[in-house]
């Protein structure tokens, strides 16, 4: 199987999208192609034996040749005497962090050419990279949230009992995201969040809280489990810690919290990927509170695919790969105008 990473795009998570892809390198045991779309969406073919991060700092990604979707697939633009060029792959694996990766534009396009890919569909990405929408949707399917209360910006922001945590809505790997202790921080905390989104929510910040990561997809209507992994954090899990994820690729230590814990936070997943996320491989974020479970956040295109959390992820992505969900096939037949014509006379 041959796999077409297609990283980079509009986000604030732009080069971690790089950090994450190059890492496919160590835990993918197929060919790889590389496809970079850049600040200005223009696509480019990275060859796999030469990428490498500098490329993309430095610019010199522009001396490759640009890709062009189709029909399909993508091709690359022939000389002047040589026909385009098809990219010969199987699959895409959509490994674009925030941005144009998880909130549904890059799944909308390659849906609208036909392209198979590993990721969530458009609807989930808009549910999962949204986190007011992600509170809705997982009350919807009886998932704990923390509470919480979501503003835009020039609204009257209060808050009743410091300390809360204060995150931008719709961006990752905790960016922008500020522990607000008193409300002569408030003011700070909202001007740096707004300067990534234009919506906060804020939601109360429990020093100590225990937290739990499990990974996981969905085949033929079975659920494959990672171990359930306790990321190590300070005050709360930054972007620092989160950005090591994202180059990734060494087995992450499996935590035992006990039967029922266990079994609660696997039922949580499986009411939040339930058949929104078929034909991705996501990682949900928990918290447990006085023995009960709360979802924290959809990591809708973990860092490094979250490899590091299965035992032989490289078969599991193949698996994936072969089982993706049959779009609905829509047969047009004009029956409707064909009847107005017939009406008319015409």
């Amino acid at each position: 199987m041959k796999i077409a990473i297609v990283f980079g795009g509009i986000s604030f998570e732009h080069e971690i999208s790089i950090v994450s892809s190059i890492a496919m390198k160590d835990v993918l045991n197929n060919e790889l192609v590389y496809l970079f779309l850049d600040a200005s969406r223009d696509m480019y073919h990275i060859p796999t034996d030469i990428i490498k991060s500098k490329l993309f700092s430095t610019g010199e990604y522009k001396k490759f040749d640009k890709v062009f979707f189709q029909k399909g697939g993508f091709y690359k633009k022939g000389g002047l005497f040589s026909k385009d060029k098809d990219i010969d792959f199987d699959v895409v694996l959509n490994l674009s962090h925030g941005g144009d990766g998880e909130d549904g534009i890059l799944s909308s396009v390659l849906d609208f050419y036909d392209i198979p890919f590993v990721a969530p569909r458009t609807e989930a990405c808009v549910v999962s990279s949204n986190k007011f929408l992600t509170k809705g949707y997982a009350s919807s399917v009886g998932v704990n949230t923390l509470d919480y209360k979501y503003y835009t910006k020039g609204d009257m922001v209060c808050v009743d009992s410091y300390p809360v945590i204060l995150k931008p809505v719709k961006l990752g790997s905790s960016i922008g995201v500020s522990i607000v202790k008193t409300q002569e921080e408030l003011e700070y905390a909202l001007d740096v969040a707004y300067e990534f989104d234009n919506a906060v929510i804020i939601e109360p910040f429990i020093s100590g809280v225990k937290e739990y990561n499990l990974a996981g997809t969905k085949v033929n209507g079975k659920f494959i489990f990672s171990i359930i992994e306790e990321p190590q954090k300070a005050e709360f899990l930054d972007f620092d810690k989160k950005y090591l994820d994202f180059s990734r690729t060494s087995k992450a230590l499996e935590v035992d919290l006990g039967e029922k814990l266990n079994n609660e936070i696997k039922d949580s997943f499986k009411r939040i990927y339930n058949t929104l996320f078929e034909g991705s491989i996501i990682r949900c974020d928990f918290f447990v509170v006085e023995d009960k479970v709360y979802l924290n956040e959809i990591n809708s295109i973990p860092g490094s695919m979250a490899n590091y959390l299965f035992e032989n992820f490289a078969s599991l992505f193949e698996e994936v790969a072969s089982n993706l969900p049959i779009k609905k096939d829509v047969p047009i037949t004009y029956a409707y105008v064909n009847k107005i014509q017939a009406s008319k006379g015409k």
